[in-house]
């Protein structure tokens, strides 16, 4: 654990005095290798061990899927950084092998929530399936949000080309809010699920919540993006082609009305999400402190979950 945390000490070895394009390398260094690296990896394996549980692939894709996303990146975790040494004057050859390892990070895990997704589609086979809904929808949906979120999103702002234009810019949490809770936020809710049918295997989900919750979660984050973070992006890229980069990112610039407005209309996508997460939260609260009432099958339920 302490070489981890040293291995990643090496994004905070810079000072006042040092080149931009240095310092901003460290700091992707840290964001390429702990989120992109590292949690690209657990997300891949934990989702192969789950789906592999629960017959939606087989051991053997599981198994690939697996070794494939931790080979690239401990083959091409620190490459996978070199086009952001753009600044720096790296050539066009080094760029293009940090391009390409970017690139693959995310593919592992789309081929394996697509194959899941294949899979679950014929969930009328086998009713006990039907238990487990919910979990495996937010499954599939991080496999969605990582090829949005990640790939498409990442792509966007990741070209050597992009970075001399809209670094720092409002194209940055585009990328950011899509990856991050679009990946492990749903990640993350699934498990939860997945958890609270284990310790109540009897528990049948709220429907009206869990659909409330599903589409409030996904629906505010694309009204956040959609009205307001990417068309502030947009507009800075414009300025920044336009003008520079100094303009871009400047209070007199971001201050226009125009630009308040845009921040202001993301409250609309903030508000929907907000009333998907406490549905969320009131199916968890639900299902912890309700009786074991209602009966599920119990037998292929208790081998999947365990």
């Amino acid at each position: 654990m302490g070489a981890i945390g040293l291995f990643y000490g090496a994004g905070l070895f810079y000072g006042e005095r040092t080149n931009l394009s240095v310092m901003e390398y460290w700091r992707w260094w840290v964001v390429h290798l702990w989120v992109e690296g590292f949690f690209e990896v657990f997300a891949t394996t934990a989702l192969a061990f789950v789906f592999s549980s629960m017959g939606l692939v087989s051991r053997g894709m599981a198994t690939s899927a697996s070794l494939a996303s931790a080979s690239l990146f401990l083959l091409g975790g620190i490459p996978g950084t070199f086009h952001h040494l753009y600044f720096a004057g790296t050539t066009t050859p080094v760029m293009a092998v940090g391009a390409a390892f970017s690139a693959l990070e995310v593919v592992p895990l789309i081929v394996l929530g697509h194959e899941a997704w294949e899979q679950w589609r014929l969930k009328t086979r086998a009713p006990w399936m039907e238990n487990l809904k919910w979990p495996l929808v937010a499954f599939v949906t991080v496999a969605f949000w990582n090829m949005l979120g990640a790939g498409v999103f990442g792509f966007m702002i990741n070209p050597p080309i992009s970075l001399y234009y809209i670094q720092g810019l409002n194209t940055t949490p585009v990328h950011a809010h899509a990856a991050l809770f679009g990946v492990y936020g749903f990640l993350a809710l699934g498990f939860t699920l997945l958890v609270l049918r284990y310790i109540r295997p009897n528990l049948v989900f709220n429907e009206r919540l869990m659909k409330t919750a599903f589409w409030g979660l996904n629906g505010g984050l694309v009204l956040m993006i959609t009205t307001s973070l990417l068309p502030i992006g947009i507009m800075q890229f414009s300025a920044s082609v336009s003008e520079g980069l100094w303009w871009a990112r400047s209070e007199t610039f971001m201050q226009q009305p125009l630009l308040q407005t845009l921040r202001w209309v993301r409250t609309y996508g903030d508000v929907v999400f907000i009333v998907g997460a406490l549905a969320m939260a009131w199916q968890v609260v639900l299902g912890v402190f309700q009786s074991d009432a209602a009966q599920a099958p119990q037998g292929r339920l208790q081998s999947a979950t365990s």
